[in-house]
């Protein structure tokens, strides 16, 4: 008999392919499925549905050149909406004794694909997939019996284990990270004359998945006109490549910066392809390692860059999978306002939040610290409803898969689950002033804590504190912020209530 191997539309490795060391094209058939639920279960970006279909349909063909037999499952030409239940249908009606999987990323799309082959009666082979640098198993072993998992001790693991950036048992350059050098924000100057990324032309195949978005999904909020995104390995090669030469040098000093109207500045824009494992991460790191080596980027701009990826995005996989489905109903604050309309249109009267938004609703496409500390920073502090913001999160973004944004959006943007951060990610108006010019033609004032022209970011981040001062009263890195708290008055401490909670109520008209 022979078996069904199903590659899922975020494990299209380059060659050779990990899963299919034992395929047999004689007998074995390969399986790959477009399935409208994926674009549907959140209302996703017109962008991000076209880039994984542009993706797996290069990826189909290239498995064809290669005289693999592939039974592609085109969006609109079968009639199943989920991928569990086409493959249940295959399972049921093939001669197939298994079905042969890496193991997915999604906790939903997994427990999916265990029911299908339990009702069709037939095994399902799950293998570990080579892509990352920490197996799941080598993640819980070092998780232990924690009560907290901090990402910093998790990467000094990682370098130790894998000798990066490693002088014997010590740090390169002698500190684990170089934060101080990093994280500068650009002045009154601006960035000045910014590299551009490098970007892709549709062809005839993405040019296809784009109509088909557009056919099946015209309701679904962003844009694919200015879709240009990597879609094969070779094109991820490109895009490493060029981010290696033109900014990643730069990229550790501004990694945290933001500005009006740029929206990728010194970024890799490389998220996307790792996430659907157009490129591996150790591709990745050794170029970083290699252009470090030769003097063309600074150690800070190295580690930082390195610290993403060995450490951080290491680090969310292994929360994930640790907390899966848990971390799905997160909510230590017990937060409900419901997310305002404006998430979907960028219309709001905030520079920053309308800025990154309508960037967001653009190119499905924001840098982390507009993730972070614009959209994730104003949904924690206004007691925006967990649920809500991560499926907007997973919604939005043309590299957003399922293991990436839960921990990212629930554990570190809304600290909504305690274990990953020793504080929340809050910070008011004045945070935004320094990193950034959205300040300038804004309406609301930064330095104003409450009344009409105050910046909500401000107004709600000393109303967060209020609220939850008792919760932070014993944490040593909230303790500032609650000193500076201690000092207002009981009439300035009844205003900012008052006002947040008038904010709250309106916040469509924000």
């Amino acid at each position: 008999m022979s078996r069904l191997f199903l590659i899922l539309g975020d494990q299209l490795h380059p060659d050779p392919h990990p899963l299919l060391t034992d395929f047999n094209p004689a007998s074995d058939q390969l399986l790959m499925i477009e399935a409208g639920a994926e674009s549907t279960h959140v209302w996703s970006h017109k962008a991000r549905s076209a880039l994984f279909l542009a993706a797996m349909r290069h990826r189909a063909a290239a498995f064809r050149a290669a005289g693999l037999p592939v039974n592609y499952l085109r969006l609109g030409e079968h009639p199943h909406a989920r991928l569990g239940d086409a493959v249940q249908t295959l399972l049921n009606d093939g001669d197939f004794s298994a079905l042969v999987m890496l193991e997915a990323g999604d906790y939903r799309i997994q427990e999916s694909l265990y029911a299908a082959c339990a009702l069709a009666g037939k095994a399902l082979l799950i293998r570990p997939d080579p892509h990352f640098l920490c197996t799941l198993d080598d993640f819980n072993a070092w998780a232990g019996d924690k009560a907290q998992l901090r990402m910093e001790y998790f990467y000094r693991w990682q370098r130790k284990r894998h000798r990066i950036l490693m002088t014997g048992e010590e740090p390169v350059g002698g500190q684990w990270n170089f934060d101080a050098d990093n994280r500068q924000s650009f002045g009154r100057q601006g960035p000045g004359l910014l590299p551009p990324p490098v970007r892709f032309a549709p062809d005839a195949i993405t040019q296809s998945a784009i109509a088909d978005v557009e056919h099946h999904f015209p309701d679904h909020p962003g844009e694919t006109r200015h879709f240009a995104w990597a879609v094969t390995s070779s094109q991820a090669e490109e895009v490493l490549a060029d981010f290696i030469r033109h900014r990643l040098p730069e990229f550790g000093r501004w990694q945290d910066a933001m500005w009006q109207g740029e929206p990728f500045l010194w970024h890799s824009l490389l998220s996307s392809a790792m996430n659907l494992k157009l490129i591996d991460p150790r591709r990745v790191i050794d170029a970083t390692l290699t252009a470090y080596a030769a003097g063309h980027v600074p150690i800070a701009a190295a580690e930082g860059f390195i610290r993403q990826i060995l450490g951080w995005r290491e680090f969310v996989r292994g929360v994930y999978w640790r907390q899966m489905p848990l971390l799905a109903s997160a909510n230590q604050y017990d937060h409900q306002t419901p997310l305002p309309a404006w998430f979907w249109t960028g219309k709001t009267r905030a520079a920053c939040l309308g800025s990154a938004i309508r960037q967001t609703l653009e190119h499905g496409y924001a840098h982390h610290i507009q993730r972070l500390m614009i959209t994730g920073n104003f949904a924690l502090i206004a007691g925006l409803e967990p649920r809500q913001v991560a499926d907007w999160y997973l919604a939005v973004y043309v590299d957003a898969v399922d293991w990436v944004e839960e921990p990212n959006t629930l554990g570190m943007a809304l600290n909504a689950w305690p274990g990953m951060t020793s504080k929340p990610y809050c910070a008011s108006g004045a945070y935004i002033k320094r990193m950034s010019n959205h300040c300038r033609d804004c309406p609301y004032r930064p330095e104003q804590r409450s009344g009409p022209d105050a910046c909500p970011f401000t107004t709600f981040y000393w109303d967060f504190l209020i609220r939850h001062s008792r919760r932070f009263s014993g944490n040593p890195r909230m303790a500032l912020p609650l000193k500076n708290l201690g000092r207002f008055s009981p009439e300035e401490t009844a205003s900012i209530t008052r006002h947040a909670e008038t904010l709250r109520n309106n916040l469509d008209a924000l």
